[in-house]
C-alpha cells in the first residue's frame, strides 16, 4: 500500500484505528515496565501507540510514510499532553538507527515476502542491547478464513510464528502466540482476527 493510500485513509474524519493503544502492546508492559529511554513506534500512523508509549515515560519516535497520519499523531499527543517526535519516512529506504532504542513496537506492520526479513532485521538492529521488541500482525488465516477485521489481503504480506522466529534468530523469546482474537481498533480493525504475537529481548 502506497503513501497516497495511507494519506487518503488518514485524511478521513476521526481516527482510522481509534485513539486507544493496541491491547497486546499494553499487555506486554509486564515485560518492560521498568524500562526507560527511547522507543520507536514503527509505521505508527495516527500515533495511538506512540502516544501511549510516551505516556509511559519513553522518549518516542513515531515513523510512518503518511504525513497526514503523523499530523494527527501530533494532535493526539498535544491533546494527551505528551511529547512525541515524528518522522515521515519510507521504511524501505530509511537509514534505520542502530542500537538506539530500549523498545521497538511493530503493530500491524506488514512487509511483502521479498523484504520482510531485511525490514525485521532493521528493527532488530535498531534495538539497544537488552532492548525489547513487541510485534503483533495478521497471520495467513486472516485471508484464508476471511476474517473481517482488515489487514493485507495478499498471503505474502502475512506472518506465521515460524517465519518470525527465523527473521529474529538469536532473540530471547519472552512471549509467542498465534490466536484468533476480537479486535476493536477503530472502523478498520473491527471483528475477529487471526494474529501472531511476539515479545523478544535482545541479548545484553
Amino acid at each position: 500500500m502506497t503513501p497516497d493510500f495511507w494519506n487518503e485513509r488518514y485524511s478521513e474524519n476521526g481516527f482510522a484505528y481509534g485513539t486507544e493503544p493496541n491491547v497486546f502492546l499494553v499487555e506486554s508492559r509486564r515485560y518492560w515496565e521498568r524500562k526507560q529511554g527511547k522507543a520507536l513506534a514503527v509505521a505508527d500512523g495516527e500515533g495511538r501507540n506512540g502516544v501511549w508509549l510516551a505516556k509511559q515515560g519513553f522518549d518516542v519516535l513515531s515513523v510512518d510514510a503518511s504525513q497526514a497520519g503523523l499530523e494527527k499523531a501530533q494532535a493526539l499527543a498535544q491533546r494527551q499532553q505528551v511529547s512525541l517526535r515524528t518522522l515521515c519516512v519510507d521504511l524501505t529506504a530509511w537509514t534505520w538507527p542502530r542500537a538506539e532504542f530500549a523498545l521497538v513496537a511493530s503493530i500491524y506492520v506488514h512487509f511483502p515476502e521479498a523484504i520482510r526479513k531485511s525490514m525485521h532485521r532493521a528493527m532488530w538492529d535498531a534495538l539497544a542491547p537488552g532492548g525489547i521488541l513487541v510485534l503483533e500482525a495478521f497471520r495467513p488465516e486472516q485471508v484464508l478464513n476471511q476474517y473481517p477485521s482488515g489487514g493485507p489481503r495478499t498471503l505474502d504480506m502475512l506472518y506465521t510464528l515460524d517465519m518470525l522466529r527465523a527473521d529474529f534468530v538469536g532473540a530471547e523469546i519472552l512471549f509467542a502466540d498465534e490466536l484468533v482474537t476480537y479486535l476493536l481498533e477503530g472502523k478498520y480493525h473491527c471483528g475477529e482476527g487471526a494474529v501472531v504475537r511476539l515479545v523478544l529481548r535482545k541479548p545484553a
